[in-house]
């Protein structure tokens, strides 16, 4: 027999793998999730997970750092030919020459797919998607190169009413607080007022994206480190205080709107600023109609969002004491985005949950637990092979009431299936011998509070149920 080299099987740096009781927090979480995102009417798509790279080029820059080209992999004597040659003699693979990479985001494929099916769908577009995104960056602690995205959208033809950006700040509201994960904060701020005041200290426009950039990672890096990066792209030290000054003015949400009113005065002619101002009262007002408490959302003037295609409302969420976990929930307003493809103006908002990054940070910091590795809630257990019948007979009995069940089919000691039950997680345990079979009763047992009681097998299901 020959030796066999040895594979290293470990999963490549990036890309999680997660173990049942981690699987199953997951699949909770996207549930929670969905129920909520189609409670307000949003319907469910997916795109492929690879797309003409073209496509996912077709705003710039915006990924190319991070984007993961995809080729075949060819067998050895064709990468002979094509390595002596220059290129591949295979005529199947020059007909498929065409590049393409993983998707990086959900939202280039989203105007793609809207592009696409143009005629076959209904305007304003709310759609949400749940799929796998990669993204060829360095890979550290919380943060991935293959992770899932919770993504909502709408998408209007021309128009799009900010009654759907005060939605947002509603939907997060509900999802954090279904999934219970403590206080936080949906921080609320318009890119129209850091672009007119930008404009109104008289900073150029060719300028003013490095600059909502930099006030971007103010959190991250600090003033002074702000004050650097600022005068590198030619603003002043005096105009670098006057942002700082302006990003840090806080207060409660009608002082903050009152400010930036005061603000207006001051700066007549920043008609931007003026417009940002009432879009985010008009957003306020919509956030408050829709019941959301006062203490889940703020105005945040040093919100930016780093992506330059966000144009109007933008979002940060933050857990209240873990603000070092960063924001868990983000978007905004874009007018140019979706539009791409079709040379038309399509506005849209929407917000972003990166679903595996926060399961592993939340998990980490103790914020979240793990559910137990099977969905079962009773085992049946094995007390002689003689009775399997009636154990099977049990447990789709059981099945048919919605009870989950685990059938030992092993017949081992007692005590050693308890054991295994408890590894699970399995709160209750249908043990049958040959005396109760013969009574058609059984013993059931809650491995929780050790209690063990006798009941009648046609009473079991409703037993079961009343202790779940």
């Amino acid at each position: 027999m020959s030796k066999i080299d040895k594979v290293n099987f470990s999963t490549p740096s990036g890309f999680p793998e997660f173990l049942p009781s981690e699987k199953r927090l997951e699949l909770y979480l996207l549930d929670t999730i969905r129920k909520i995102y189609e409670s307000y009417g949003f319907t469910p798509i997916e795109t492929p997970a690879i797309e003409r790279l073209e496509v996912l080029q077709a705003k710039g820059n915006q990924g190319d750092n991070i984007i993961y080209a995809i080729s075949p992999l060819l067998p050895p004597n064709l990468q002979a030919q094509k390595d002596k040659a220059g290129e591949s003699k295979d005529s199947s693979l020059a007909k498929d020459s065409e590049a393409r990479a993983l998707k990086f985001d959900q939202t280039v494929p989203l105007a793609a797919y809207i592009a696409r099916n143009l005629n076959s769908l209904n305007f304003p577009f709310a759609r949400y998607q749940m799929d796998m995104v990669f993204r060829g960056e360095r890979a550290k602690d919380g943060r991935f190169r293959q992770f899932r995205q919770c993504d909502i959208d709408v998408v209007g033809r021309k128009e799009l009413s900010l009654l759907y950006d005060a939605q947002m700040p509603a939907i997060i509201s509900q999802i954090f607080e279904a999934i219970n994960i403590g206080d936080f904060v949906i921080r609320i701020n318009n890119r129209k007022i850091l672009i007119g005041f930008f404009e109104s200290v008289g900073v150029e426009s060719n300028k003013i994206k490095a600059c909502i950039a930099i006030i971007d990672n103010l959190e991250k890096i600090g003033e002074a480190k702000v004050k650097q990066e600022l005068e590198k792209v030619g603003i002043s030290l005096d105009n670098s205080q006057k942002v700082i000054d302006f990003v840090n003015i806080n207060g409660s949400v009608d002082e903050m709107l009152d400010k930036l009113k005061y603000f207006i005065q001051q700066i007549p002619e920043a008609e931007l600023f003026s417009l940002g101002v009432s879009e985010l009262e008009t957003v306020i007002n919509g956030v408050r109609n829709l019941g959301v408490s006062e203490n889940r959302f703020r105005i945040d003037l040093s919100i930016a969002r780093g992506l330059d295609y966000y144009t109007g409302t933008v979002y940060e969420t933050t857990l209240i004491g873990h603000e070092a976990l960063g924001s868990i929930c983000s978007g905004g307003r874009y007018e140019e985005l979706v539009g791409t493809f079709l040379g038309e103006k399509m506005p849209g908002v929407g917000i972003s949950i990166g679903l595996t990054r926060l399961i592993s940070r939340l998990l980490k910091a103790g914020i979240l637990n793990p559910l137990p590795p099977t969905p079962a809630q009773v085992m049946v257990m094995n007390m002689q092979s003689d009775l399997m019948s009636v154990y099977l007979s049990v447990s789709q009995q059981l099945r048919k009431a919605g009870i989950n069940v685990i059938t030992n089919f092993e017949q081992r000691q007692l005590g050693k299936q308890f054991q295994l039950a408890e590894k699970q997680g399995i709160q209750l345990c249908v043990i049958i011998g040959s005396e109760e079979a013969a009574a058609n009763k059984s013993m059931l047992k809650d491995l929780r509070t050790r209690e063990q009681v006798e009941v009648l097998i046609d009473d079991l299901a409703g037993e079961i149920q009343s202790r779940l």
